[in-house]
């Protein structure tokens, strides 16, 4: 545990699925370089390693979530879950916290709305971080015009092409809605999110403003006394930390057998999950694409099965080296590596800045 006389105080409220803990993290490193304490208060579902960071202090609270709930097969019922049942035991944490030592600020995920009136009811600061883009946390800022104009809910007979006037040059298949979800819920958690940011006290991406110049015009016009502060992408402004995935190393020794620019590199993240059906397109257009392939199949992608067991027998040995499937792979030093030329990726915000900055031709699923 680290000394509590370095600086300011700060504490950190990452929500605990990877895509949102890893940037947060990133962040607390950031902002520990810059002089100041970090207290991390987490959940007991999916929680952080303290050991890999021995320079912050952790907080463990109850979560209340049962074996079924704790799963992010339903997203929207997960992140209502959380905004329900984590309330009291963060309220009693934080009020344990305050009572030792002055804290500078909160700085909670934004999918924890509930932390605004938490913060507020002990006259704290409070900073949110969104762990997507701007752009997208600009169009749900929007969502109650768009639903007033027609564009929401995407249904079936919505024109995908079609341009939305309000926001160009975004188009109808651009907004961001969550296939198969409820979309009334989904709607209502997005507008419930972005009417707590605007009242907070700030808001941090893990962005730059020369990537997302409009969304950032956007946000100002729309909320011009929040502040902003696109301040990313933190892999590059602070030295890479042990990762608590495990990876595996495997695919850089296979990378290094592979000519430059020729690889395909596939990974669907950490909750993306696929049928059967979209599975096997995907080992057949890879098999018949006759480009190397580096093939992130995390345990649990596909509908059903714990691995590969749908993946047709003789495959990968018929491909005589030209694939390579691994169940986690340390994605920045792939998207790195000289001998990547593509990378197909289901477009999770991380995934998609990190390809930005290693120059990555991206490929883009979205699974319904």
């Amino acid at each position: 545990m680290e000394s509590t006389t370095k600086g300011k105080r700060l504490i950190l409220f990452p929500v605990p699925l990877e895509g949102h803990i890893n940037p947060m993290l990133k962040l607390a490193n950031l902002l520990y370089s810059k002089g100041f304490s970090i207290t991390i208060i987490h959940s007991q579902f999916n929680s952080p390693n303290p050991s890999l960071h021995p320079h912050f202090t952790f907080q463990s609270i109850p979560d209340g979530l049962s074996e079924t709930e704790a799963s992010p097969k339903d997203i929207i019922l997960l992140f209502s879950l959380f905004n329900t049942k984590c309330v009291q035991p963060f309220k009693e944490c934080l009020s344990s916290l305050l009572s030792e030592e002055p804290v500078a600020c909160l700085i909670s995920d934004s999918i924890f709305h509930f932390t605004q009136s938490v913060a507020e009811s002990f006259k704290l600061p409070r900073i949110v971080f969104e762990t997507g883009s701007m752009t997208c946390y600009a169009v749900f800022t929007h969502f109650p015009l768009l639903r007033e104009k027609g564009y929401l809910p995407v249904t079936q007979d919505s024109q995908p092409e079609k341009v939305v006037k309000e926001l160009p040059p975004l188009r109808i298949k651009d907004l961001p809605v969550i296939p198969k979800s409820d979309q009334e819920k989904h709607f209502e958690l997005c507008v419930l999110i972005a009417t707590k940011i605007a009242a907070s006290d700030g808001v941090i991406f893990n962005t730059f403003r020369d990537l997302e110049e409009q969304g950032l015009e956007t946000l100002q016009k729309q909320y011009p006394n929040l502040p902003v502060f696109p301040i990313g992408p933190f892999h590059k402004c602070i030295p890479e930390e042990a990762s608590s995935s495990t990876s595996d190393r495997s695919c850089i020794s296979w990378l290094n057998t592979q000519a430059p620019n020729s690889v395909i590199y596939v990974s669907f993240g950490t909750i993306a999950a696929i049928t059967k059906t979209q599975f096997l397109e995907i080992v057949w257009g890879l098999g018949n694409s006759n480009q190397p392939f580096l093939w992130v199949v995390r345990p649990g992608l596909v509908h059903g099965s714990n691995w590969l067991e749908p993946l047709p027998k003789g495959f990968l040995e018929n491909l005589n080296g030209r694939g390579h499937i691994v169940k986690w792979a340390p994605q920045k030093e792939v998207l790195a590596h000289p001998s990547v030329g593509a990378f197909w990726t289901h477009n999770g915000w991380n995934s998609t800045l990190e390809s930005v900055c290693e120059g990555a031709y991206d490929l883009f699923a979205l699974f319904q």
